[in-house]
């Protein structure tokens, strides 16, 4: 990779040892996650998180320690760079995504609006 190429989605070892759990308690068919991104909220865009039973058509598919993440062909632009975190709080757990190329955030944290 040369130094001016910014990874599509890195994973920090909260969020690889997330998704190797959830992998654990899936069925066999299911190969790893599938990211992607929905019109949703009031700023516009929300994160979707499911799991991937195969690769599809023109998706990225990411192996970051041992786990496999296959990104939706239509946000790759818009989780360029992007960090994947797994977070637990007092009241909530859940994936978190810290993305340099959004401009603002819904009060909620919910969605989100690209540049």
């Amino acid at each position: 990779m040369t130094a001016d190429k910014k990874p599509l989605l890195t994973l920090t070892d909260a969020a690889v040892n997330r998704v190797k759990s959830i992998m654990d308690n899936a069925n066999s068919e299911v190969i790893g996650l599938r990211i992607g991104i929905k019109t949703a909220g009031c700023s516009g865009m929300k994160y979707n998180v499911e799991y991937a039973t195969e690769i599809k058509p023109y998706e990225e598919k990411i192996i970051s320690k041992g786990v496999v993440i296959c990104i939706d062909p239509a946000a790759i632009m818009f989780l360029i760079g992007s960090e994947m975190d797994y977070v637990e709080e007092k009241f909530s757990s859940g994936f978190e995504f810290k993305n340099p190329n959004e401009i603002a955030r819904c009060g909620c944290g919910e969605s989100f609006t690209v540049a």
